[in-house]
């Protein structure tokens, strides 16, 4: 059996952004919210059997109490975050399993579900739907791979160390030197792409590299500068490594059975229904929302 695991919250800020606004009928946005759920029973009706969706039913985590500039939910749309919780429940409704996050993030529960899900023999395969970079640490071999599903690119560990220059294990150091914008800590100064994969293809883990550069012996531009740099950053960049490093010690089942999708619950035909009666406010130029529907079991 293969395991999907699908990031709930990219999906959502994608779908928001790629729909016109489309409304219930007590003037709620449910455009994405309909998007979503559309999308995740056409992987159903695609032939995925065991499936699971992780959202950040809170956008704050413990990664602020580390790192004050870590991301938050300032900034981002009312009608955009009004929507996680009837997504859950959309979803759940639908018969889907739902992993709401709060004290970790929607990134932590896919990479726990991932590992958890890795351990059954059973499992030829989990495909991890997002396309962020920190998730690129899951990847194993081409047991467990990311996939994109805007572009419909797959990486697997060669995949990773293509694209990055290191393997899935040093992601979190890699992450640690660059900087990840979309999280909000910004990496080491003067450590950009080339020279942090360049550093780590050869030494993997920050506290392996050595505090005089003479001895990386690795082409990287102005190492000497950059040595310097991580010696007086060094907590830093261990904090920023802590922020990146996913969790995967949280429970959330105890077999992938609990995985398989076995059709939709009674309240999902009312939930269905309104969001399919949902009013849209022109389309922008942006296309139509897809009906929801559902195929029953």
């Amino acid at each position: 059996m293969n395991i999907y695991l699908v990031d709930g919250t990219y999906e959502l800020f994608r779908h928001y952004y790629a729909l016109p606004s489309a409304k219930d009928a007590e003037g709620r946005e449910v455009a994405a919210v309909r998007g979503v759920l559309a999308s995740v029973l056409g992987m159903i009706r695609g032939g995925a059997t065991h499936i699971a969706v992780a959202t950040d039913h809170v956008i704050e985590s413990f990664r602020n109490k580390l790192w004050p500039g870590y991301k938050t939910s300032a900034g981002v749309p009312r009608d955009l975050l009004a929507q996680f919780h009837p997504l859950e429940e959309a979803l759940s409704a639908a018969g889907i399993t739902v992993w709401p996050m709060i004290e970790f993030e929607a990134d932590d529960a896919l990479a726990a579900g991932a590992a958890a899900a890795a351990r059954d023999k059973r499992v030829a395969q989990v495909i991890v739907c997002t396309p962020d970079k920190d998730l690129a640490q899951c990847v194993t071999g081409t047991r467990v791979v990311q996939l994109s599903r805007r572009t419909n690119i797959t990486l697997d560990e060669a995949g990773v160390v293509q694209k990055f220059g290191v393997t899935p294990e040093s992601i979190p150091d890699y992450l640690a030197l660059v900087g990840d914008a979309a999280d909000g800590y910004p990496g080491l100064p003067g450590w950009g792409a080339k020279s942090s994969a360049a550093v780590l293809a050869k030494f993997l883990h920050l506290e392996s590299i050595p505090v005089d550069c003479r001895d990386w012996r690795v082409n990287a531009a102005n190492a000497s500068a950059l040595a310097a740099t991580l010696c007086q950053q060094r907590e830093q960049a261990l904090l920023f490594r802590t922020l990146a490093t996913l969790r995967t010690d949280i429970k959330l089942f105890d077999d992938v059975d609990e995985l398989r999708w076995s059709g939709p619950k009674p309240e999902f035909d009312a939930i269905s229904a309104r969001l399919d009666a949902a009013k849209g406010e022109g389309s922008g130029g942006k296309g139509r929302p897809r009906k929801v529907g559902v195929t029953r079991r």
